[in-house]
């Protein structure tokens, strides 16, 4: 879906499909005409907008096959969909049974992270919309936090130049410009905007700027004005956004909500945990863990990184950080002008949540991305957006 800021910049809203599984070509032609086309319908919109996932080894077939390329772009037309952002966090195996820590390798000390992200631009510049004004892929902060040395900050660094570089040469080669976002996330070497002002600073801003998570933020405590702030101040650009919620216990201490919260413990995910002490933000790497053989002091609330559907809350007394996901839209796209042009709805986790809120079958996967689409909507036009 499309929207205009009162500015004039046109607004794009998508959702990701790394809420489906597929690893191959056909797999994704698949659920383009099982459920991104169907929650098309559902929204009764001419034409929405995917942020596509695509696993490494599709990414390098599509880069490297001009027809490949072009069938995928007549099924996106078919099913009345459009790309102008991609999500290569994931190299693979995002629905394996367990993903946990994996979702952080190949990180950006190695080659295959480069090659996989300059694979995933070329494919995006093949499908940009014709009227797009730039195309935008989101990647991960560049690794898991442990290990991490200056000579890994050394490497990960001359790879982002290089990934630079390779952009710009895409960007003379087809006339399309895109661009890749570092996403913060908890646990990872860039956890908050603070870091990530460390870290990137003097990457090439031209083409390389920061993904706004907007569940990772509300984790780690952050102030979204003030992020958004901090991020400005420093010249980095947001070059996309996913708008997502997390979950909330403003109780951890309290029985009844650990037992809530026990119902999202799953094999597949990593769901990092934060709390808010006096000397600061402290967490675990998941919520087996803070539940159990290492837990968290529970004098004040916790944040889980457990994306949930944006427009339903999980059950009391368990709440979601909605508050934050409606500051984190205000501040990215109400002021003045848009610190951003992409949003992308990008709740996966469908599939894992506790067994009474997953969805029943096919339809109900479908209905519930297009009343999440709707919920987004409605905060962008509470924002003065318009439709497009």
């Amino acid at each position: 879906m499309r929207l205009r800021h009162p500015d004039g910049t046109v607004v794009h809203l998508a959702y990701c499909s790394n809420v489906h599984p597929a690893e191959d070509l056909a797999g994704i032609h698949d659920q383009l005409r099982r459920f991104a086309g169907p929650v098309r319908a559902e929204l009764g919109v001419d034409r929405l907008g995917l942020g596509l996932w695509l696993p490494a080894q599709a990414a390098g077939l599509l880069a490297a096959d001009r027809s490949e390329l072009a069938a995928l772009r007549r099924t996106l037309d078919e099913q009345g969909l459009e790309v102008v952002t991609l999500n290569a966090f994931p190299y693979g195996g995002f629905h394996d049974p367990v993903v946990k820590h994996r979702v952080y390798r190949p990180d950006w000390t190695e080659p295959e992270r480069l090659e996989f992200t300059l694979d995933a631009a070329a494919v995006l510049a093949g499908l940009l919309p014709e009227d797009a004004v730039r195309g935008s892929v989101s990647t991960l902060p560049l690794a898991w936090h442990t290990p991490w040395s200056p000579e890994r900050a050394a490497t990960a660094r001359v790879n982002l130049d290089l990934l630079a570089d390779g952009l710009a040469r895409l960007r003379d080669r087809t006339g399309r410009t895109v661009r890749v976002g570092l996403e913060p996330e908890p646990g990872c070497v860039v956890e908050t905007t603070a870091q990530a002002v460390r870290e990137l600073a003097g990457i090439d801003t031209e083409h390389l700027g920061v993904c706004v998570d907007t569940a990772h933020l509300a984790t780690v405590f952050e102030d979204p004005a003030e992020a958004m702030a901090r991020l400005t101040s420093a010249g980095l650009p947001v070059v996309k956004a996913q708008v997502s919620a997390a979950l909330d216990v403003a109780d951890p201490a309290d029985p009844a909500s650990r037992a809530v919260l026990a119902e999202f413990v799953e094999d597949r995910f990593l769901h990092q945990v934060r709390e808010p002490t006096a000397g600061g933000v402290v967490g675990r790497d998941d919520l087996p863990e803070a539940l159990g053989d290492e837990p968290l002091p529970a004098e004040g609330p916790w944040r889980v990184h457990f994306h949930l559907p944006l427009h339903s809350a999980p059950r009391s007394p368990l709440g979601s950080t909605t508050a934050s996901l409606t500051a984190s839209l205000g501040a990215l796209v109400g002021g003045p002008r848009p610190l951003t042009d992409h949003l992308e709805v990008e709740t996966y986790t469908w599939a894992v949540l506790p067994p009474d809120q997953r969805p029943a079958d096919d339809a109900g996967l479908v209905a519930g991305i297009a009343a999440e689409l709707r919920h987004a909507r409605g905060e962008l036009l509470s924002l003065g957006l318009e439709d497009a």
